[in-house]
């Protein structure tokens, strides 16, 4: 399960989002916080986010841990890698999306990640962290290089705090097969076994060369290029 979120990461308005993702695990939960993509912010953005992170799944009942995987050094630490790889779900903070491709690319750090996700657990990433999900990082013109978890896509967060001005520019973004998805603040696009469903108090929009369209809480996106409500 892949949940991709807009903004709001660790917040009460995500708290249900995060319960419902909790309740889709068959085994004990054990949550893992990155704070990568904060990585070049300092030790105090840094710590803010660990410590953010451990108090939002604290109060959700599950354990949590949050490791200092910061840098490509860290992000090679055989030790910090078998950690991540305990948990049944990790979670991305915010930051800098392509920091954190190039932190992450080639890492010990995101193979583990790989095993949580390819053997059932979740994998979380809000704003900087879904962005790196997609097949490009959104980055005019052509965009820079993403994971490719969700291949064909440009995943935009924040995209209700885009200036409507802005928006009309955002079509250099969708062209040919690509399709762009614009998350909100509080929002979720979950992805499981194919399903895309919409959780939160925001909203999805689906932009591609044949529509435009916006989903909202516990509506569903059928995924073949041309999405169907």
């Amino acid at each position: 399960m892949l949940a991709l979120v807009g903004s709001g990461e660790y917040l009460p308005p995500m708290e249900a989002v995060d319960r419902s993702l909790i309740g889709e695990l068959k085994t004990k939960v054990k949550v893992v916080c990155l704070p990568t993509a904060a990585g070049t912010e300092g030790a105090e953005r840094i710590a803010y986010w660990s410590e953010l992170g451990k108090e939002h799944f604290s109060r959700l009942g599950v354990e949590v841990e949050s490791l200092p995987v910061i840098d490509q050094p860290s992000a090679n630490d055989p030790e910090l890698a078998e950690r991540i790889r305990q948990a049944n779900f990790v979670y991305l903070s915010g930051g800098k999306p392509d920091y954190l491709y190039r932190t992450f690319v080639d890492s010990l750090a995101w193979a583990a990640i790989m095993d949580v996700y390819k053997n059932g657990g979740i994998l979380a990433g809000c704003s900087a962290g879904a962005m790196i999900m997609g097949e490009r990082i959104p980055w005019l013109p052509h965009g820079k290089p993403a994971f490719g978890l969700v291949p064909g896509v440009v995943i935009m967060p924040h995209f209700d705090e885009i200036p409507k001005a802005m928006i009309n520019s955002l079509h250099m973004l969708v062209r040919g097969e690509q399709t762009l998805l614009g998350i909100e603040g509080n929002t979720a696009l979950v992805v499981s076994d194919s399903e895309y469903q919409v959780l939160g108090s925001g909203g999805v929009v689906v932009w591609n060369q044949r529509v435009k369209k916006r989903y909202t809480h516990g509506e569903k996106v059928s995924w073949n290029r041309t999405p169907e409500g």
